[in-house]
């Protein structure tokens, strides 16, 4: 049985990535939670921190973290279940837009920090975080185009699916518009089974953080 270390399933977008991905390859593990009063997991969450902490998965003898490093372990050990794609060319897009999400987003991360239970009608967004929609939103629109969805990479969730499976709560929460074609897609995440198990989970986590409460 392997382990996965997660922080708060209702506000941390890595721990939701990294969960994602174990479910996606279909490995049986077991969750440990850190809670939030840990300073790192904290530190972590209010982006105080550079380094992510979770998600962390135990595999056998490997110990891996980092959510692109899960990835590319899963990938390694359940090639079947496709976490990348086998075609080279759409692989290294999907590699390209995960490694953009894993890298960039400074502002939308701030300004828009997760929050599943919290939900804000009519939230304004400061032109910093919009320009970081607006490249998300491009980045869908080229996927979708390109591959023919109804996922970013084609047919079926891939890590591009995972890694912004966040963004999707994100811009739920605070009412984002989006174009038809986008908001589908956002729908379309939110509704997956997975994501449905996830969210059931969080709305059972007693602790809030302030600090991640959105303010007018």
């Amino acid at each position: 049985m392997a382990t996965l270390t997660i922080s708060s399933k209702n506000y941390s977008s890595w721990s939701l990535r990294g969960w994602l991905l174990c479910k996606m390859a279909g490995l049986s593990f077991e969750e440990e939670r850190v809670p939030l009063d840990d300073p790192d997991m904290k530190a972590e969450l209010l982006l105080l921190s550079p380094s992510f902490l979770v998600p962390r998965l135990v595999h056998e003898d490997v110990t891996v973290w980092d959510t692109l490093a899960i990835a590319a372990f899963l990938n390694e050990v359940f090639p079947q279940a496709g976490l990348l794609p086998a075609d080279r060319a759409v692989r290294a897009h999907c590699l390209s837009i995960s490694g953009e999400m894993h890298s960039g987003f400074a502002n939308m991360r701030s300004a828009l920090p997760m929050n599943i239970k919290a939900h804000y009608p009519g939230f304004k967004v400061w032109a910093g975080a919009q320009a970081d929609i607006e490249r998300i939103v491009a980045i869908w629109r080229g996927c979708l185009t390109a591959h023919g969805g109804p996922f970013l990479m084609g047919p079926t969730p891939t890590l591009a699916d995972a890694m912004y499976a966040p963004v999707c709560s994100r811009f739920t929460t605070y009412d984002v518009k989006l174009d038809a074609e986008c908001d589908a897609y956002r729908a379309r995440i939110m509704a997956l089974p997975l994501m449905q198990e996830w969210i059931a989970s969080s709305q059972d986590e007693p602790e809030e953080l302030e600090e991640l409460g959105a303010e007018f």
